[in-house]
């Protein structure tokens, strides 16, 4: 069985040019979910955030539709609030836990337009202090829908970026804080749009280095197995 150690090489990982291949390296793929959303005009702090809490645990080709279904009926807290959650709940029933996200969503929105005149602040702590919504989320929301800077870490960009041995960290939570540490700020938004599609297909749990643009400089950190072909 091939193997390659844990042991990080001798040369520094540039990140700088990993960023360059990696821009070329998702351009075939969907991008992810948030960065779609944007694109397609539902880009307010708010829309991001609804578009966020629906995305949990769901599948981007899901949530995407879920969004837009809810976004045609309302897109901002004023006008969700005319809906009842058991309608926002009927229209986001393809993605997971919508009884509890529908019941979250309205709330949010309640609460914006009673504390916050209709407006969404782009407020790390106001953002984080909605229930249900994390760092992930929160920060997904600055970073896209505030342009803040701001790194949203998933499952993703821990396993990738630990697989490079840019950080060395067991959790996203401790991920997020080494990033934060190390990673150039300019990255800090684009980190989670480029290594979201990256991982789903290519730097997958059974990566394909074989078929990777970064596999000349990726020390590959605890890959094992037939992942690994012509270092």
């Amino acid at each position: 069985m091939a193997f390659i150690s844990d042991q990080l090489t001798s040369q520094p990982f540039d990140i700088d040019q990993a960023i360059l291949l990696l821009r070329q390296a998702v351009r075939p793929f969907p991008k992810a979910a948030m960065f779609e959303l944007a694109d397609l005009g539902y880009g307010s702090p708010f829309e991001q955030l609804v578009a966020c809490i629906i995305s949990i645990r769901t599948y981007d080709e899901v949530s995407l539709l879920v969004a837009q279904r809810l976004f045609a009926q309302a897109r901002r807290p004023a006008e969700l609030l005319n809906l009842t959650p058991d309608r926002i709940r009927q229209l986001i029933q393809d993605c997971t836990y919508a009884d509890t996200k529908a019941d979250q969503i309205w709330q949010i929105a309640e609460r914006i337009v009673r504390d916050y005149d209709g407006e969404l602040p782009c407020d790390v702590e106001i953002l984080k202090s909605f229930r249900g919504v994390g760092p992930k989320c929160a920060h997904l929301t600055l970073g896209v829908g505030c342009g803040l800077p701001y790194i949203s870490v998933d499952s993703h960009v821990h396993q990738v970026t630990n697989r490079w041995g840019y950080v060395q960290t067991k959790t996203p939570e401790k991920t997020l804080a080494a990033l934060e540490a190390k990673l150039p700020q300019v990255y800090w938004i684009e980190i989670n749009r480029l290594l979201v599609p990256f991982g789903k297909h290519i730097c997958r749990s059974l990566p394909q280095c074989s078929r990777c643009p970064l596999q000349a400089i990726c020390p590959q950190v605890g890959v094992t197995g037939r992942a690994v072909k012509n270092r």
